[in-house]
């Protein structure tokens, strides 16, 4: 024990009985110190009767088990020393429960391979540890129970005294057979657990072989030779046998041969036991860790293992040829942000339970996470097959969801992989279909897409993209380019838009373009924003103490993705931006997508208010695209519409466009919003939306975004100068 750990002792001083009743043994190996010091008042504060002992560190478990015995052994599965694997080496006799995390079924399912009794996951700590009683005190009773077994063997080999003591006592059933004679008698108990009473069941051989299930039969019969014959130095079995009201029980039987000086077997006894609900609790825990517990379908692991099987089969025959399909729902995530997690695995469970119907027989269907499922396709001839259930599974998701009382439509994106000599190992096979699924995604979604090898090429390429732009934001590579924001009606500059670029030190500038995709699958845009925000605002703070008077209203837009406003830290980040700067909040803009606002409402309504209570002011980017309306609008503490660029480079030659962009700006002002359109271009956007009263813009007409030292330039001559596109 480590002595400077205060739960490293005894926690109880002697592991023996107290006035009279048993006390559990229990011994607890774990690695952390506030998981043993929560186990440790669990059982004081419940009063539980346990005497129990806590190793830190597999080493300690060592010594404890060689000089001390238990009745129950709980284990962290990792130690920092070794695993639950290497203790199940050392308790032979005990029964051993593995703990493990969220998430883990597949290590607990290696455990209990390896000879654990039972597994926990550590879930909330009182749940978790009110299981810990359950289950401490279901291995003590089958510690006992299998005691009890051992010394019954021992009675019936040793004398008919004790064989028939064990009998009257035991609530196990009882058999002995006589096999000179063939006379088998079986005890009271024997026969109530098949539901036979006295004299229903002729005390023969044949008539307990003849209750047994055709399927367990032969292997009963051969263990039963193999002993008789001095083969095996005992005999087991589990098999089914037929009640009196026709169904079927798992019974385990066990039994030892009595031998004459020569090895002839001349008498058999043994024991059986109703072991019918431990097989169902194992059939059930062999079920949970191959199938997804919300859609009831096979999961990643049992999906993985069936598609192994397939290419094995395949390379051992090539006609055996197969196909994986895998899939997921288009915007599931919109689901969720607006309807609820409740209303996404409801969705997620009608889509299983639609899809059940459409696929051939012998197709193994899996989620494997998320909303992510694969189809395997046994069996194939050629590709148009594979394509023909892909259209039904796009066909059969094609009507709506009824959802909480919403109609919910689902498109899926299907990428396919095809079985091929090249492919040595199932999950490449899997990665394949994925890649051609992001390609269907990629290409606008709703659609199927075949893999070709070029899509794992680029798979790779975004892969090294990530791990490059990973160090890139370590490395501080990223820089912040500056476009001017315009006053129209003066041609004057009043701010500037932060964009991100990336110096990569051998491809040169990057664009957002080609990394910004990347970095928001990687989850990285939150680190991203964070740097721009931090560079702006002491950009911007330092051309105003720099320039003159007149020009130190200069403020700084920067923008936010869909990972920055669902971040919890958000607002912190604004503060320590502003606070390390010392830019004033007002002059500080936030741009975020209208997108936003319908996938996240509730969230991103909270953020802004927040935001804005700061004195920060909200930019609404690409407004116009279609996902919500001025009247939405209203609902969110919003000060700028920016005008898609999209509306404003048609608008001179597309009326349609022109009206657009002239009802946004009608609207705005009667809302009392500023507008802003991007994408000025040319002298004929400007002078279309100075007649529409458009108030401030931006676009290559007047500067592209520029380097900071060059839009620095621009900052210090900010008050006076007219800039392009104004004639001076």
């Amino acid at each position: 024990m480590v002595e400077d750990d205060p739960l490293a002792g005894e926690a109880v001083a002697a592991a023996s009985a107290e006035g009279g009743e048993w006390r559990i043994r229990v011994l607890l190996i774990e690695d952390d110190v506030v998981d043993r010091f929560a186990f440790d008042r669990f059982v004081r504060k419940e009063g539980l009767r346990y005497d129990h002992l806590m190793a830190a560190s597999y080493q300690e478990a060592v010594e404890l088990l060689e000089h001390r015995s238990f009745d129950v052994v709980l284990t962290d599965y990792h130690l920092g020393d070794g695993s639950a694997l290497d203790i199940l080496q050392l308790a032979l006799d005990v029964p051993v429960v593995v703990i493990t995390g969220a998430g883990d079924e597949e290590i607990a399912v290696q455990a209990m391979r390896a000879g654990a009794f039972d597994y926990l996951t550590k879930d909330t700590e009182r749940r978790y540890l009110k299981m810990v009683q359950v289950t401490i005190e279901n291995a003590q009773r089958h510690y006992l129970a299998a005691r009890r077994e051992r010394q019954l063997v021992q009675a019936l080999k040793e004398s008919e005294e004790r064989y028939a003591l064990a009998a009257a006592g035991a609530n196990d059933g009882l058999w002995d057979w006589d096999l000179r004679s063939g006379h088998l008698y079986m005890s009271a108990r024997w026969k109530s657990i098949a539901g036979y009473g006295e004299g229903e069941l002729e005390p023969s051989l044949a008539a307990w072989l003849d209750l047994v299930h055709s399927e367990d039969l032969p292997l009963l019969q051969a263990q039963l030779d193999a002993h008789i014959a001095g083969q095996t130095p005992h005999f087991e079995n589990e098999h089914r046998i037929r009640t009196s009201e026709g169904d079927w029980r798992w019974v385990q039987v066990r039994g030892l041969a009595v031998r004459e000086p020569g090895g002839r077997a001349y008498r058999m006894a043994g024991s059986q036991r109703d072991v019918t609900d431990r097989r169902l609790a194992e059939e059930q825990l062999a079920h949970s860790a191959l199938h997804d517990a919300l859609t009831g379908l096979p999961n990643r692991v049992l999906f993985l293992d069936r598609l192994e099987s397939a290419l094995r089969r395949f390379q051992r025959r090539a006609d055996r040829a197969f196909a994986v399909i895998s899939f997921d729902l288009d915007r599931f995530k919109v689901v969720n942000d607006s309807l609820g997690h409740h209303a996404g695995d409801h969705l997620l469970r009608s889509l299983a339970d639609r899809l059940r119907n459409c696929l051939r027989v012998g197709d193994t269907f899996a989620r494997l996470g998320g909303d992510e499922f694969s189809v395997l396709l046994d069996e194939v001839v050629q590709l148009e097959e594979v394509e023909e259930v892909a259209d039904r599974i796009q066909f059969a998701l094609g009507s709506p969801f009824v959802v909480e009382g919403h109609e919910v439509f689902c498109g899926v994106s299907l990428g396919i992989s095809m079985s091929a000599p090249s492919y040595q190992k199932a999950e490449d096979l899997l990665r394949d279909a994925d890649s051609a699924m992001y390609q269907a995604k990629a290409l606008g979604g709703t659609r199927k897409v075949v893999f070709r090898p070029d899509m794992h090429q680029s798979a790779l390429a975004k892969l090294q993209i990530e791990s490059e732009l990973r160090r890139a934001i370590e490395r501080r590579e990223l820089r912040v380019h500056y476009q001017p924001l315009i006053d129209l009606h003066k041609g004057l500059v009043r701010g500037f838009e932060a964009l991100v670029r990336w110096q990569h030190p051998e491809r040169g500038l990057l664009y957002p373009g080609d990394f910004l995709g990347v970095a928001q699958e990687a989850g990285l845009t939150v680190a991203m924003g964070a740097l721009v925000l931090g560079e702006a605002c002491r950009t911007i703070k330092a051309w105003q103490d720099e320039a003159p008077e007149s020009a130190r209203y200069l403020s700084v837009s920067v923008n936010l993705d869909g990972q920055q406003l669902s971040s919890l830290d958000l607002k912190d980040q604004v503060q320590t931006a502003l606070r390390e700067s010392g830019l004033e909040p007002k002059y500080l803009r936030l741009e975020i997508t209208e997108d936003l606002l319908v996938r996240q409402p509730r969230r991103a309504k909270e953020i802004l208010e927040g935001l804005r209570e700061q004195g920060v002011k909200i930019y609404l980017d690409d407004f116009g695209i279609g996902y919500s309306s001025l009247s939405q609008i209203q609902e969110f503490p919003i000060d700028v519409l920016k005008v898609d660029r999209n509306f404003v480079q048609r608008m001179t030659r597309d009326e349609s466009a022109f009206e657009i962009v002239r009802t946004i700006l009608m609207l705005a002002g009667n809302l009392g919003l500023e507008t802003l359109a991007e994408g000025i271009e040319r002298e004929s956007h400007l002078e279309s939306l100075l007649r529409l009263g458009c108030r401030y813009g931006q676009g290559y007409l007047f500067s592209p975004p520029l380097p900071p030292e060059e839009a620095r330039l621009w900052a210090l001559s900010a008050a006076d100068r007219i800039v392009p596109g104004f004639g001076g």
